[in-house]
């Protein structure tokens, strides 16, 4: 099949890679600064935030205050995580018009991300989709773990589809398909796209692949070949799991650009802007980019 001849990114940094830092709080400034820093470089999907409990992941705790915060761009989406009914009406009045939820195509990734089963994470979902759908809000869905778990170790393709194909018919508009401690390689990820394909329309798939043993642009390449033409990416390469120990953060998204680039898939994004951007936020952070094409073009103007 053809490379799809255009690619839409959705930048998970402030929400996937701020998440989970550890340490210190990162000011809701910075967050909100990171969030403009994308949309002036030209990224029109950006999840934000988290409407999570500050109990468990206390560095979203400011979600409302960032979502409220950002001078919003026009034709840029500005989306946030929502995991239950209340996490949504939170995100709902912070004026938020696209929400996702979270599944796992692991029983034992279920139980330790969420506390529950794959089924029971499915049923709470669909009062938050019936919420939202009455709202207006768009909802995209997550699957985690789609290529390897790190309690339950290789996991079914057949089950990755049966996971999105439930997401899909309880109205997800999208199914973000996450590698989410990095092990895959090209030939499971094309066997995992074929496999769900059957179930969802390729149109409706995500490639959401972390990079932890240097896989990540290779496993893309071979999804955007079966037709994949969606990819979620972190600048700076930021983000990572708590629950998946070792697992390191998303595809860095300056890296994607550079491969994308290469194919000649025009984005409209601004590569250096966002080398840039990775540049400053990791320096807020106290952490280096991990992408290399920033390594190696440079910093350019922070």
């Amino acid at each position: 099949m053809a490379l799809p001849t255009s690619i839409k990114l959705f930048e998970m940094a402030p929400r996937d890679g701020l998440q989970n830092e550890p340490g210190t709080l990162v000011p809701t400034a910075t967050k909100i600064e990171l969030i403009e820093r994308l949309a002036n470089a030209g990224l029109t999907h950006i999840e934000a935030a988290s409407f999570v409990s500050p109990k468990w992941v206390p560095q979203m705790g400011d979600a409302s205050e960032v979502m409220r915060g950002i001078a919003r761009k026009p034709g840029v989406v500005y989306s946030a995580l929502t995991p239950n009914l209340k996490g949504l009406e939170g995100a709902l009045a912070a004026g938020v018009e696209e929400v996702a939820v979270f599944g796992a195509a692991s029983e034992a990734f279920s139980q330790k991300n969420i506390n529950c089963s794959i089924a029971e994470s499915l049923t709470r979902f669909e009062p938050v989709l019936a919420r939202a759908n009455e709202a207006g809000v768009r909802v995209r869905g997550y699957v985690s773990c789609v290529l390897g778990c790190p309690y339950e170790g290789d996991i079914s393709p057949q089950k990755v589809a049966e996971v999105a194909n439930a997401l899909y018919e309880m109205g997800c508009y999208e199914i973000s398909l996450g590698d989410t401690i990095g092990v895959g390689t090209p030939l499971a990820a094309k066997r995992m796209i074929e496999a769900t394909r059957q179930q969802v329309p390729i149109e409706y798939l995500a490639a959401h692949f972390h990079d932890t043993y240097g896989m990540a642009l290779a496993n893309l390449y071979a999804v955007m070949e079966e037709g994949v033409g969606v990819i979620d990416a972190a600048t700076a390469g930021l983000g990572g799991c708590p629950y998946a120990k070792g697992a390191s953060g998303n595809v860095a998204t300056e890296d994607v650009l550079y491969l994308l680039e290469g194919l000649g898939i025009n984005t409209g994004i601004d590569l250096q802007a966002v080398i840039d951007t990775g540049v400053w936020i990791t320096q807020q952070l106290g952490r280096k980019p991990s992408s290399k094409v920033a390594l190696a073009k440079g910093t350019g103007t922070q």
